[in-house]
């Protein structure tokens, strides 16, 4: 008898060894622990660089719309969602190891980011992987979702964002039409995807329009701080306007610069143009006469709501980097529940599915062709140090 028991009590203990064992590495494989256990989500944010402003607003905007999910039960019958987020430092390079310590070691379920589209761009092998999707709030460019080398959809990468084509056929068409312009003259940074795959789009829609490219002018961001040379040849060729597709920090320095030299005509350019900041280094009277393309505009109605809490918790104004990423953040809660849980699969063809989603930056259906949304763009103008809407583009 005691024999018997002994032999018992053994099998016991190796059956709920192996029942152990099977459920831990159950946990480790969906990174999600028991199913009351708060929910990881990855975010690959530029924190501090040269697009902190992006990344920060970002973040802010993220942890707003989980913080509301979780007043409202979470998901999944009470689950809480929390960010964890990794600064890559505005850096493609960085990009790779914050997405990387994301992935493998945080074991999070998905990730928000990045930012801008070179940076995203360096994340993407890592997520693809290790099977773990991701939305950009805000890159743009087309290689991010379709990859160049066989034209086809890249199955765990997603945007919340419209692409560089459209808003580059938005620009053209804006020059032409709005600023009567004949002649454009072009300047790139040469080492962003972004500034590149924008400027293709508006010479190509601009010269399909009947105009003329009188010159491309060429910069590295974060180096290059005295923009008087190309600006003076610019300047010879008398363009009727002045095609600017980077980001904030260069463009204030730029329009800056050139008003110095007495360029008087319109500069314009892209979403990356979008923040406050922008004034504090092109000074508001510089910026005077300058436009640009963004997602959304902060007096829109149905911004109300998300501008009045984002300035509650985190006492400033909401840029349209910030409503980007309470989308993409409220993207992924609605996938979850449609996907009734966090496997990666399931999870990934819930958000290729999205249909007619109530975003504050629009109404937002992602392509399963392309993941890509189909969304409005809007035109500002600059004015005395504050972005001015002037008119909304359907795609």
């Amino acid at each position: 008898m005691k024999l018997f028991n002994r032999g018992f009590s053994l099998g016991l203990i190796a059956l709920l060894s192996v029942t152990l064992v099977a459920g831990c590495g159950t946990a480790a494989k969906t990174g999600s622990g028991d199913a009351s256990a708060p929910i990881k989500v990855g975010g690959n944010l530029e924190l501090t660089g040269g697009t902190a402003m992006f990344g920060t607003a970002a973040q802010n905007a993220i942890n707003l719309a989980f913080e509301q999910q979780n007043a409202k039960g979470g998901v999944l019958g009470g689950r809480k969602l929390t960010l964890v987020a990794a600064d890559n430092k505005s850096d493609a390079g960085e990009s790779t190891s914050a997405v990387t310590k994301l992935v493998t070691q945080d074991k999070v379920i998905a990730v928000i980011g990045s930012m801008t589209s070179s940076v995203t761009l360096a994340a993407i092998p890592v997520v693809t992987d290790n099977k773990v999707p991701m939305i950009s709030p805000s890159g743009t460019n087309s290689k991010l979702t379709i990859d160049p080398a066989n034209g086809a959809v890249r199955p765990w990468i997603f945007r919340a964002c419209f692409i560089d084509p459209f808003q580059g056929q938005v620009g053209a068409n804006f020059a032409l039409k709005d600023l009567k312009a004949k002649t454009a003259a072009i300047i790139i940074d040469q080492k962003s995807d972004y500034s590149k795959g924008l400027a293709d789009a508006f010479v190509t829609n601009f010269k399909k329009g009947g105009g003329t490219i009188t010159g491309t002018e060429n910069y590295v961001a974060g180096s290059d701080k005295d923009f008087r040379p190309i600006l003076t040849r610019i300047r010879s060729q008398n363009p009727d306007m002045v095609w600017v597709p980077g980001y904030y920090q260069e463009v204030g320095l730029i329009v800056k610069q050139a008003r110095e030299l007495g360029m008087k005509m319109p500069f314009m350019g892209g979403d990356g143009w979008d923040d406050p900041k922008l004034f504090d280094i092109g000074t508001p009277a510089a910026m005077n006469n300058t436009f640009y393309v963004d997602h959304v505009a902060t007096d829109d109605p149905g911004m109300a709501t998300f501008v009045k809490d984002y300035k509650a918790k985190f006492n400033s104004e909401p840029n349209a980097m910030a409503a980007l990423g309470y989308d993409a953040a409220n993207i992924l809660v609605k996938a979850i529940e449609e996907a009734k849980g966090t496997d990666p699969e399931k999870l990934r063809l819930a958000i290729e599915n999205i249909k007619a989603f109530k975003g504050i930056t629009g109404e937002i259906s992602i392509d399963p062709k392309t993941h890509n949304p189909q969304k409005s763009a809007v035109i500002k103008a600059n004015k005395d140090g504050k972005p001015t809407f002037l008119t909304s583009v359907a795609p």
